[in-house]
């Protein structure tokens, strides 16, 4: 991963110092709530609900061993001994006390970590494939390219103030893992003939309140040029981006209002005074930046795979775990393992202090150091022997990180709602628990397959609802809390484009989600073919079914 050098370094030190100033200034009374708004924003820290939240970088989703005891060691000095586990694949804590926070942000710096442009209206964590540089799928590993654009975005004087926050997203493997057709800005990498590295670039995609699939605005655009085309891209938004109406300040809104084709004759335009400009990434800078993920040193171990057999078939429940929570590598004998954090009862994404350093100790010693968090809310291992796993199984089981169900309807994705967010119209984590205590059962949801369940406590989507599957969001009627349901939603990993989802009807009350859940999953069995994953059968049936189904008895 990449290792801070002097610049880096002394770059957060003294933002830490900056920001300490800034807080006693606050805290003397010498800054209005109003002036330190925007300097909080910047360092990551937020006025939630009950408290501050202080949301922790993790660029692209990596982390190294030290760096989760740091922050399980924040966990437990400034919280309450927990953290969450955010779909943007950072860390979030909702107790810090403010005056505090000068000192957990000096504490990160001492990893090499910050919560820099975790927040504002700037461009945000870079994120990708939580299994980049070790998939089976993969062409090539995303993050040096995504490090170049956290390191070109940082403090960018001409973008740290933009209309609204900006997110971009990068993949390139064969299945979309980072979701790229719903940020601001996607990134597609690939190699081109004559092994040339290119790019795909969309934009305009986004959830939240106006939910857009992301237009491609470019294809094959050559990496050295990467740069130059992202700043005349970032200019035009930053020129014609909505000021006046936060609502409709995103990219998404102004590439719809220009067409796509206007928006790409825009950034061309600019592109123009740009190319070849001091933004031109060279192959020594592209191959001093890919030095820093070659990865572990592997020998690939072909015969692993028949002493795993022998456990799976030895052990259904190990079997099981394997079956979901652990996929391909891309070198023989290894897994990426997924330490599933949706075990019954424990609100999806929350991880203690005792798990976190649980998992930086089996990061040591089955995975060279290395842990990820994945958009779904969980951490990953990204490199483990397959002779580990039953050993990595019965250790994480003990620690309640071994539930089975990768992908499966209880591994859903839920935003922290009205229990901590003072945007939600509606708590989220009720909502979760219920479905999984209803839908608990490993045969059931075995039998059901891969089924995304998205859940969110209001429009801004942090729960991204509108690409589940199932889709749940919270909604205010007059005071009482209710939920609107849609179905279809799609990412775009897979064989599947990214989709939306389509609403189903009326909302309904939080007793009443589960019941519906329960008709939704009824109708897929009933009607699904064989071997029809719910999606698919979806997409054959349409809404209509689904929608009599929920509401044929309704008065």
């Amino acid at each position: 991963m990449y290792r801070y050098n002097n610049f880096d370094k002394t770059f957060v030190t003294e933002r830490v110092a900056h920001y300490r100033d800034q807080t006693q200034r606050y805290l003397d009374g010498k800054l209005s709530e109003e002036e330190f708004l925007q300097l909080r924003l910047r360092n990551g820290l937020y006025v939630q609900r009950l408290a501050p939240m202080l949301r922790v970088a993790v660029p692209y989703g990596t982390l190294s061993s030290d760096q989760l005891r740091m922050l399980a060691q924040i966990a437990r000095q400034y919280d309450r001994g927990y953290g969450h586990l955010s779909t943007r694949q950072n860390m979030q804590f909702n107790w810090p006390e403010l005056a505090d926070v000068p000192d957990i942000l000096a504490d990160l710096a001492s990893v090499e970590m910050h919560a820099i442009q975790t927040s504002g209206s700037c461009i945000r964590n870079v994120t990708t494939d939580q299994f980049a540089g070790a998939a089976a799928d993969e062409y090539l590993d995303p993050r040096p390219v995504c490090e170049i654009i956290r390191q070109w975005s940082t403090a960018h004087p001409e973008f740290e103030w933009l209309p609204r926050k900006f997110k971009i997203a990068v993949t390139a493997a064969a299945e979309d893992r980072a979701a790229i057709g719903v940020h601001d800005v996607g990134l597609r990498l690939y190699q081109g003939e004559a092994e040339e590295l290119l790019v795909d670039v969309y934009a305009g995609g986004g959830l939240g309140r106006t939910p857009v699939i992301g237009a491609q605005i470019y294809q094959g655009l050559p990496v050295r040029h990467l740069l130059s085309y992202l700043e005349a891209l970032m200019r035009v938004y930053n020129r014609y981006g909505r000021r006046d109406n936060k609502y409709k300040a995103r990219i998404k809104i102004l590439v719809r209002a220009m067409t796509p084709d206007g928006f790409k004759a825009k950034v061309d335009a600019e592109w123009a005074h740009l190319k070849e400009g001091p933004s031109t990434l060279t192959p020594d800078q592209l191959h001093r930046m890919q030095g820093f993920f070659q990865g572990p040193d592997l020998t690939p171990t072909p015969s692993a795979a028949t002493l795993l057999a022998d456990q799976r078939l030895s052990q259904p429940a190990f079997d099981r775990w394997v079956r979901h929570n652990v996929t391909a590598h891309k070198v023989a004998g290894y897994g990426i393992v997924t330490l599933s954090t949706k075990a019954t009862g424990v609100p999806p994404g929350d991880v203690s202090e005792t798990q976190m350093d649980a998992v930086a100790h089996w990061a040591d010693q089955y995975s060279s150091g290395e842990i990820r968090i994945s958009h779904e809310q969980n951490f990953v291992l990204p490199h483990v022997a397959l002779s580990d796993l039953h050993t990595l199984w019965e250790q994480a089981a003990e620690h309640d990180l071994a539930t089975a169900n990768a992908g499966l309807l209880s591994d859903m994705i839920c935003c922290p709602g009205g229990d901590y967010c003072s945007l939600a119209n509606a708590k989220s984590i009720p909502i979760a628990e219920a479905l999984q205590r209803r839908f608990e059962d490993y045969d059931y949801q075995h039998d059901l397959g891969d089924l995304d369940i998205n859940i969110s406590g209001c429009m801004n989507a942090c729960g991204h609802h509108h690409v589940g599957h199932i889709g749940i969001l919270g909604v205010d009627k007059k005071g009482d809390e209710f939920y609107q349901i849609s179905l279809g939603g799609h990412a775009g990993h897979g064989v599947n484009p990214p989709a939306l989802g389509q609403i189903v009807g009326p909302s309904v009350a939080r007793a009443e989600v589960a019941d519906v859940v329960a008709k939704i999953l009824h109708i897929f069995v009933d009607q699904r073919l064989e071997e029809e994953s719910f999606l698919s059968c979806f997409n054959r049936l349409g809404l209509q079914p689904f929608k009599e189904g929920i509401y044929a008895s309704a008065p």
